[in-house]
């Protein structure tokens, strides 16, 4: 009898074992097979936007109406965006596509910033008109490889995850029909990387390039990279901590800290620059309690953190709770004017007021002494600028970064329009409406606090 039941539970454990070996087999296979099929949309997407585009770009040659030329430039540019987007979404992270990615940046920021301005009063110069023609020759080039790429991946059934394995593994057999397709677009955009965009475009592209090149100080090592972490967080000899160089390709040479505390059984990340020893970032992981502190209180927290390590006068400009977590946002305060490219991110556990994330490289990569220029409007003038049926509630004078990446001098007005509220930046220089912003529900603004 117990034979005959030990048998029967062996039976029944073998069966549930393969039909639990099953149930993952086809939870594993559905996944595939969905991030297959978004890599197959993604490169269908990237095929038919630059297409598009390159019908765009012929059509801009061929238009001799300035009324309808800056609507298509525009259109250009969106299309620019979408096959940028496009890139992001394929496993091409570990394959070397820099040159097409900065192509089609700046090919994008030529295009937004010529459909800006008044074609009639300023039309297209020669070497604008010149610029059109070599972007139209280089899109037909990748346009052409791709469609090609396209077909032979249909013809021969090639698979994305195949690709993505291939890359993420570090082989590139020389019959991968995807992977040489690309390589071949990007060697195709490298002969246009001289192409001359204007210096306006060449500016934007340098201003959204991150680098830390201008921070003061010597290299550090990575024994004071060490030394650092334990004083910026005040920390006790028995954490663990261990200390490694970033990787090849990082927009900027740092360290990269984990930090282990046994007494909270938290992990603490952290990445410093390898010039000055600043901090880039810090995120902590651990789980946070129920909430026993007020927003109040943590963002005191976080002004206490930012008064022990921040030269700079920094100004809380907004403050959000996500379930027992607070996120404030600071900024540097010059001559009494925001400076908004200069911000700082600071997360607050509310069980205990611990300091759970920092996020510091955009103050580190932008920051400096400006020369704030003398507004050309009052505010009385600014307020003629804002829709009538906007009710001010608070007024700041703020450096903000506008579309094409320029700082722009402005009246900050935040207020209501119905129900809702809005940051609305008029500029201090010649009145133009330069950015409206919708706040989310449950975004204050507690500039005030």
């Amino acid at each position: 009898m117990i034979r005959t039941v030990l048998i029967a539970l062996l039976v029944l454990a073998i069966a549930g074992t393969g039909y639990w070996g099953y149930s993952e087999h086809q939870q594993k296979n559905a996944i595939l097979i969905q991030a297959e099929n978004n890599y197959q949309r993604a490169f269908h997407d990237l095929n038919f936007n630059v297409d598009a585009l390159h019908d765009k770009i012929g059509e801009t040659l061929a238009m001799n109406s300035k009324r309808q030329l800056s609507p298509t430039l525009a259109q250009v540019w969106r299309l620019t965006s979408e096959a940028h987007n496009n890139v992001g979404q394929l496993p091409l992270s570990l394959l070397p596509f820099n040159k097409t990615e900065d192509f089609l940046t700046k090919m994008g920021d030529f295009s937004y910033r010529v459909s800006l301005r008044d074609l009639e009063k300023k039309p297209l110069s020669d070497k604008e008109h010149a610029t059109l023609k070599k972007l139209y020759a280089n899109s037909s080039e990748i346009q052409n490889e791709l469609r090609r790429t396209e077909a032979l991946a249909s013809k021969n059934n090639l698979r994305w995850m195949d690709v993505e394995m291939a890359l993420a593994n570090n082989k590139q057999p020389e019959d991968n029909t995807i992977i040489d397709g690309f390589k071949t677009v990007d060697k195709s955009s490298e002969g246009f990387s001289q192409t001359d965009f204007g210096p306006e475009v060449s500016n934007m592209h340098n201003a959204k390039k991150r680098n830390v090149s201008k921070l003061e100080g010597k290299n550090i090592t990575k024994q004071e990279a060490k030394k650092l972490a334990i004083k910026f967080f005040q920390l006790k000899k028995n954490v663990r901590i261990n200390v490694k160089e970033t990787g090849k390709g990082s927009q900027y040479k740092a360290y990269s800290i984990t930090m282990y505390n046994p007494d909270t059984k938290a992990t603490t990340y952290m990445d410093v620059t390898k010039k000055g020893g600043y901090p880039l970032w810090v995120l902590q992981d651990r789980k946070v309690a129920a909430q026993k502190i007020s927003l109040n209180d943590a963002q005191k927290e976080a002004i206490s953190f930012l008064t022990l390590h921040m030269k700079s006068k920094m100004e809380v400009v907004s403050a959000n709770q996500y379930d027992n977590i607070a996120v404030f946002t600071f900024v540097s305060v010059q001559d009494g004017v925001r400076i908004y490219p200069d911000s700082i991110s600071i997360k607050v556990a509310l069980d205990n007021g611990d300091i759970m994330g920092y996020q510091g490289t955009d103050f580190l990569t932008s920051h400096h002494d400006r020369t704030i220029p003398p507004a050309k409007i009052n505010e009385k003038q600014a307020r003629t600028k804002l829709n009538p049926k906007f009710k001010v509630m608070e007024k700041h004078m703020a450096i903000i970064k506008n579309d094409v990446q320029q700082e722009v001098y402005c009246y900050e007005f935040l207020g209501l329009l119905g129900d809702e509220t809005y940051v609305i930046y008029i500029s201090a220089l010649n009145g133009d409406e330069e950015q409206v912003k919708k706040l989310k529900e449950g975004e204050p603004d507690y500039s005030s606090m």
